[in-house]
């Protein structure tokens, strides 16, 4: 349970305290009157004693009672039996009480967290104590209990009366009458002897003082000074001077305790002077509105209704119930004026009160008790000589006194046992409450659980029941606890009051009290069972306030039950809405949406938040049902269609009834805020006619991280290029589409008059169909040129929120044109909802069903920023930085440029060239300049050089049967040398990724479009290929905060294989003075390996070698030494051909160091046509080639990786010994059959011979998958440094001169001396130390009979020093012993760097055998 003010003790007592009854004459009532009171509400603050109160029990025992309070009313009659249930005029009663009770605004919540759970809720419920106290307060007197029943009588008589002592006669006999005359049910009376207590009020402001003495002394002389009191009262005189504050203690009391005694058992009061008449009352209340306040329209005024009370007698008046709305009462009632309470009184008088109190209570009230509790307790101490048995039987035999008669307001066969007011079971009753009035517990425990057994051996359930409670209450409040409560009896006591006396008041009663005590032992989970087996469908107040109980119970468990807690939330909720309480169903709804909420219980939140939203919209709160709504339809709903319908048609209509001045906030469709993407210039125009217009950027794009990137890195290369090699601290990249991934902190920069799209993502929840029209952007514009804002004149914003113009384009595209420089601010949509059963998108009429609901309103555009990661405090936290892709800076004018391309193919053959076009357009106003381009894939095309582009035409359409080279046709010339030129590579385009365009005058003026060829080359590798173009250009205005503009275009080329060419080198073994080089050298062999590898998916029939090309600045091509004489290579498919060439050294040039480094084009034609390799394009592409090959080996070649600098010098003399740098050119031609017309193609490949003995392929083979290496935790030792030992047996070349036939005369001689010349030729550019051995190495038996007959004769050994690049003759002569074929090659000649000492000798390659026959003449 909750909390409550009181303590479970204070309760108990407080809910059972003796009853006072008052009858006062009619000038007694005219002087309290002045007070805005009647006697009894006059002394109601002052009921509590202060001081404690003495009594002695059966056993002259002393018995202390504290903190007693009596409860003193106005003798009020009724002729009615006391009913089993509450009237409906009590239950309006508590249902006013419970209504005027609500939370107060501004109090402190409590915070109760129970796992992830933070509950925040009211931990007190004053609705449920003043129910409670009301409750027991209205409960009518029983027969089979005594606590309720009138203990005392107070008869008021004013002093001004003209025979005091007659009119406390005639008041004496009027209580005489009441009780004992039979005419009334109500009041109840505790004894037939009640007390009497004459009470004379004197009035200080009008009446005699001494009279008021000696009447009161006549008064002492006949009830004695223990049985009168002289009141005096009203001692306040009003003067202007006097400011004297009185405090008023009535107003909490008048509050809650009149509205109980107005409709108390619909009583009225007696006057002494009228006839003993039976009054009937009729109570008007007042209905209920919708909202829970009390209805207008009922009459302030008694007088106004027939059946009124009369003024002088009446002890309050209904006005009491408009009170609690109104907070003021009438002027004329006497519960209480407008003004305040006790105006005639002072603080004296206050104190009077008190002090008669006292008085009563301790010399009149505690007596009468005490006295009583002895006769009680003699009559039964007498009757304990018989036999208990005996006395029993008896009793059954004769009826002892009891009549078995049955109740008339009972069904038969209940529990209609009733006793004589005699019986001796009543009696012990009697006595026990009048102990536990005085508060001696055990006594009175002892005095129950005797009258209890009585009970229920007659059967006699109800007092049996009544008996067990009072039992339990008295065995929890006796001091020191020497029992434990007895919860059973209390449940026996309820189930028995509900079941079986049909009793449901007392049921209540007896709950509330079992409950409150359980709660204060910290059995919750016994007290949340208790309280839920008292709800009923008979009261829904009651239901509803017990289940609210229950609630707390759970969640003030030892470990609250969270989830119980809020289950019974509910329910309590239900039960208050059905009971009219709006407001307190309201309340239990939003407490338990905070253990619901976003807990996955989906349907559980759809109910609450629809019961919210209701309970708000009829307590006038549309605000918060619309609050609620809204999370229904935003949320995911698993609703059904139809119940999300509904919950939409509620959710509008309460839409609609809101009044306001700005359009208010739509929570359909669900905008996805952060997927918005604004899209910053002209929508690109598409293809026209030939023209494949550049793709850009558009809305149909999806973002790409990598792309994004690459496109970065392409546009700060053209800005480097165009700020000398340096990029700006302040560069930012562009960004024509901004999105949730791109970077949104800077303001995005538009131009003006260019438009900005902005695309929504709309998306509908719910499973019912809704429309939207009339979409509107609304926009704010701050210009630029207005003066600087200040804060008496702020900056002049303009905005379209006003006339809400309707957006241009579809649904979820908004464009804005701005025509003025400044700041652009997007923050609202406006859209109009239509919902309905059927909605057709499609008809331009708009054909949808009648049963629709369309309202206007508008969303935010709110987008949340990226989480900020920069800094420690960003880490540590959870901050977001701004997002301003909604917030753009116009610029003034700048130029816009559109690129078209003609001809451009989208199939390749691998190094085919193709020329087309591209034209570049200024569609603005402003001139543009400084255009340039950067490419993902610069070697595929180049613009040509002005220097060496032939002669083309630069229509497209003439150029259609063109070639592509620049070609001259020559004669067939057999074993003719190639044809040389010198090129400098600075002739051509650059070897970079950005390249300018060569446009005229280097500037585009507005309107003026201009067409260049461009010419492409077919990627070396097959597949298809994402080429990526980026065209940058400038204003020739400087200085806007835009510096350049970019476009973006993006092409898929798929290439398919072509040729395969493989090119290997070797040394020529032609001995130096043959060789017909200038130079002294033998020159080199080129061996080229052509191969067709196309498959024929093109329709290429067959392809020609026309020519074959060098360019080096070290060698070239000398001649073709092919035996074979056709004109030219033919190639179908799966064909090969080998093509051999010598190569040669060029001329060494005399030039300046710091000269460009020239190249020579060899060109050696195989047919009847030259091309000018050394031109575009093929020169260009030729290039790009080799400045991207040249890329790659440097990526890839290790740097010198060695701790030892000797290691690093024999690594550079050994490249250079085998070092060649010969590219080859192998340019063919194609015939191609397509739509029955044939084709030529084109192209050239590349291969770039670079060492001698290696073999190069214009073919990159494909990557294997690399194998799993197994993961190593210690670091091995570096390998050692891998020399390069197959090229260091290639330092000295050898050759063998001798005579291919000797012939001698063995038989004279048989010794053969044959002269052999070694000449040895250092091929590296270092001096080198040789050793020659010409022993033989090997002496297996094989060797033996090869050898055996042949030796050499002379030094067997040599060691000498060869010069770089020096050719040595050693003269040689060989023995032979008999006629035969002997191979000469056997000298071991092994060769190191000099000084190398710390590198051994390597063997070096021998020639092929040298055969010698020798002749027997």
């Amino acid at each position: 349970m909750a909390q409550c003010v009181q303590s479970v003790q204070e309760f108990v007592q407080d809910s059972f305290v003796p009853m006072v009854a008052v009858l006062c004459s009619e000038e007694a009532e005219r002087v309290t009157r002045k007070n805005n009171l009647n006697f009894a509400e006059l002394l109601r603050p002052f009921c509590r004693l202060t001081s404690e109160g003495h009594i002695r029990d059966p056993n002259n025992q002393v018995q202390v009672v504290k903190n007693m309070r009596i409860s003193v009313n106005n003798v009020a009659t009724s002729p009615n039996i006391a009913s089993a249930a509450l009237s409906p005029a009590q239950r309006r009663l508590l249902n006013e009480v419970v209504l005027s009770s609500q939370p107060q605004e501004g109090t402190v919540a409590s915070v109760i967290t129970a796992g992830d759970y933070d509950l925040n809720f009211s931990a007190t419920t004053p609705w449920f104590e003043a129910y409670r106290e009301n409750f027991l307060q209205s409960m009518p007197a029983s027969d089979h209990e005594f606590l309720n029943h009138y203990l005392a009588c107070l008869l008021v008589v004013s002093s001004t009366e003209a025979v005091p002592v007659e009119q406390f006669l005639k008041l004496s006999q009027e209580q005489h009458r009441i009780q004992h005359s039979g005419e009334y049910t109500n009041p109840k009376w505790f004894i037939p002897n009640t007390l009497k207590y004459y009470v004379l009020l004197h009035d200080m402001s009008e009446g005699d003082e001494q009279r008021a003495d000696t009447v009161y002394e006549d008064m002492k002389q006949r009830y004695g000074s223990q049985g009168c009191y002289l009141l005096k009262m009203n001692s306040h005189t009003f003067s202007t001077e006097d400011d004297e504050q009185i405090p008023d203690p009535w107003s909490q009391y008048l509050h809650k305790n009149n509205l109980h005694s107005q409709v108390r058992n619909t009583v009225c009061t007696i006057n002494p002077n009228h006839e003993s008449t039976t009054h009937c009352f009729l109570f008007i209340l007042r209905g209920l509105n919708k909202d829970g306040s009390v209805a207008e329209g009922v009459s302030n005024n008694l007088g106004s209704h027939p059946l009124h009370l009369d003024p002088a007698s009446s002890s309050g008046s209904l006005q009491a119930l408009t009170a609690l709305k109104k907070g003021a009462r009438d002027p004329e009632s006497v519960a209480g004026g407008a003004g305040s309470h006790g105006a005639c009184l002072t603080l004296n008088d206050h104190d009077h009160i008190r002090q008669f109190i006292q008085e009563f209570t301790s010399r009149g009230l505690l007596p009468h008790i005490e006295k009583n509790i002895r006769q009680l307790n003699d009559q039964l101490i007498s009757r304990k000589g018989l036999s208990r048995s005996l006395f029993t039987a008896t009793k059954k035999w004769f009826g002892g006194g009891k009549a078995p008669e049955k109740s008339i307001s009972e069904p038969k066969s209940t529990f209609g046992l009733l006793y004589p007011p005699e019986a001796p079971e009543l009696q012990i009753r009697k006595m026990a409450d009048l102990c536990f009035l005085v508060q001696h517990y055990e006594l009175a425990y002892s005095c129950y659980h005797t009258a209890k057994k009585d009970f229920l051996s007659d059967q006699a359930m109800l007092y049996a029941a009544g008996a067990l409670e009072m039992a339990a209450v008295s065995a929890f409040l006796q001091a020191g606890a020497p029992r434990p409560y007895p919860a059973h009896y209390m449940d026996t006591a309820i189930q028995t009051y509900r079941d079986v006396s049909k009793n449901m008041v007392l049921a209540e009663r007896c709950a509330l009290l079992s409950a409150e005590i359980l709660k204060s032992q910290g059995k919750y989970s016994d007290a949340a069972t208790l309280l839920i087996k008292m709800t009923s469908e008979d009261c829904d107040l009651r239901s509803a306030l017990l289940l609210e109980q229950a609630a707390h119970c759970f969640i003030n468990m030892r470990i609250p039950m969270v989830r119980k807690f809020a289950f019974h939330m509910i329910l309590a909720g239900h039960r208050f809405s059905k009971a009219g309480q709006r407001r307190h169903a309201l309340r239990c709804y939003c407490q338990a949406m905070q253990v619901y909420k976003e807990r996955g219980w989906s349907l559980a939140e759809d109910h609450i938040n629809f019961t919210i939203g209701r309970q708000s919209f009829t307590l006038r709160q549309p605000e918060n049902a619309v609050v609620a709504f809204k999370q229904i339809l935003t949320n995911d709903s698993r609703q059904t269609a139809t119940q999300q319908g509904a919950f939409l048609r509620e959710y509008l209509y309460v839409y609609k009834v809101i009044t306001v001045l700005s359009l208010p906030q739509l929570p359909l469709p669900c905008i996805h805020s952060s997927a918005t993407r604004v899209y910053f210039g002209h929508e690109r125009r598409l293809a026209e006619g030939e023209k494949q217009a550049a793709t850009h950027v558009s809305l149909d794009q999806e973002y790409d991280q990598s792309l994004t990137d690459m496109w970065c890195h392409l546009e700060e290369q053209l800005v480097a290029a165009a700020n000398r090699g340096i990029v700006p601290g302040n560069f930012q990249p562009t960004q024509c589409c901004l999105n949730s991934q791109t970077d949104n902190l800077r303001h995005p920069l538009a131009v003006v008059e260019e438009p900005i799209i902005v695309e929504l993502t709309f998306r509908n929840p719910l499973k019912i169909s809704m429309a939207l029209s009339d979409l509107s952007l609304l926009w704010s514009f701050t210009a630029s040129d207005s003066s600087p804002s200040t804060e008496e004149s702020p900056a002049e914003v303009v905005t379209n929120e006003e006339t809400l113009a309707r957006g241009v384009g579809s649904l979820d595209v908004y464009p804005l044109f701005i025509c003025e420089t400044g700041c652009v601010e997007c923050a609202h949509i406006l859209p109009v909802l239509t919902t309905g059963d059927y909605v057709d998108f499609l008809l331009p009429t708009g054909q949808q069903t009648t049963d629709l609901m369309v309202v206007r309103g508008k969303q935010d555009l709110k987008i949340q920023g990226q989480r900020l990661n920069q800094t420690k405090e960003d880490k540590m936290s959870v901050q977001h930085g701004p997002d301003r892709r909604l917030d753009p800076i116009i610029t003034p004018p700048m130029p816009l440029m559109e690129v078209f391309f003609l001809q451009f193919p989208t199939a390749l053959l691998c190094g085919e060239i193709r020329k087309a076009y591209v034209e570049f357009c200024n569609v603005s106003s402003v001139a543009l300049c400084g255009l340039r381009v950067a490419s993902t894939h610069p070697e595929f095309f180049t613009f040509g050089s002005q220097a060496t582009s032939p002669l083309t035409p630069l229509s497209p359409t003439s150029a259609e049967n063109c070639s592509a080279y620049k070609t001259l046709a020559v004669g067939p010339q057999p074993g003719s040398v190639a044809s040389e030129v010198l090129v400098s590579a600075a002739d051509f385009s650059q070897h970079s990724s950005v390249m300018d365009i060569p446009i005229e005058g280097n500037t585009l003026q507005p309107g003026e479009s201009t067409q260049m060829p461009l010419w492409l080359r077919g990627p070396d590798q097959e597949g298809v290929h994402e080429i990526s173009f980026l065209f940058y250009y400038e204003s020739k205005e400087k200085g806007n905060k835009i510096s350049h503009r970019v476009l973006r275009h993006t092409v898929f080329i798929c290439a398919s294989r072509s040729l395969s060419v493989q090119a290997s080198a070797s040394r020529s073994s032609v001995p130096p003075h043959h060789s017909v080089d200038d130079t002294g050298s033998g020159g080199t062999l080129v061996f080229i390996d052509v191969e067709n590898i196309n498959t024929s998916e093109s329709g290429v029939r067959e392809f020609h070698i026309i020519q074959v090309s060098s360019s080096s600045q070290h060698w070239r091509l000398q001649k073709c030494i092919n035996p074979a004489k056709d004109k030219d290579c033919k190639l179908t498919s799966r064909e090969r051909a080998k093509l051999c060439f010598r190569a040669t050294r060029c001329k060494p040039q005399q030039a300046p160091p710091d000269a460009v480094e020239k190249y020579t084009f060899a060109d050696l034609n195989l047919g009847n046509e030259r091309i000018v390799s050394s031109s575009t394009p093929c020169g260009d592409f030729f290039f790009r080639d080799v400045a991207s090959f040249r890329t790659s080996n440097s990526s890839k070649s290790p740097g010198v990786v060695s701790s030892e600098d000797q290691a690093a010098n024999i690594t550079n003399i050994v490249k250079k010994c085998n070092e060649l740098d010969l590219n080859i050119i192998v340019i063919w031609k194609a015939y191609v059959v397509e739509d029955n017309k044939q084709l030529i193609l084109e192209g050239q490949l590349h291969v770039a011979l670079q060492a001698i003995g290696k073999e190069v392929t214009s073919v990159t083979p494909k990557e294997e998958a690399q194998e799993m290496v197994l993961l190593k935790f210690k670091s091995e030792l570096p390998p050692p440094v891998a020399l390069p030992s197959a090229e260091l047996s290639q330092l000295i070349k050898t050759n063998l001169h001798y005579p291919e036939t000797y012939t001698h005369p063995f038989v004279q001689d048989s010794l053969c001396l044959v002269p052999v010349t070694l000449n040895l030729s250092n091929c590296s550019l270092a001096q080198v130390d040789v050793i020659i051995d010409l022993r033989h190495k090997s002496t297996s038996p094989e060797s033996l009979e090869v050898h055996g007959s042949f030796t050499w004769v002379g030094q067997s050994q040599y060691k000498l020093q060869l010069q770089p690049q020096e050719v040595l003759c050693l003269s040689l002569r060989a023995c032979f012993l008999q006629a035969g074929v002997y191979n000469l090659n056997t000298p071991r000649v092994f060769a190191k760097p000099a000084k190398q000492a710390a590198l051994g000798e390597t063997s070096q390659q021998t020639a092929s055998p040298a055969l010698i026959i020798i002749n027997n003449a």
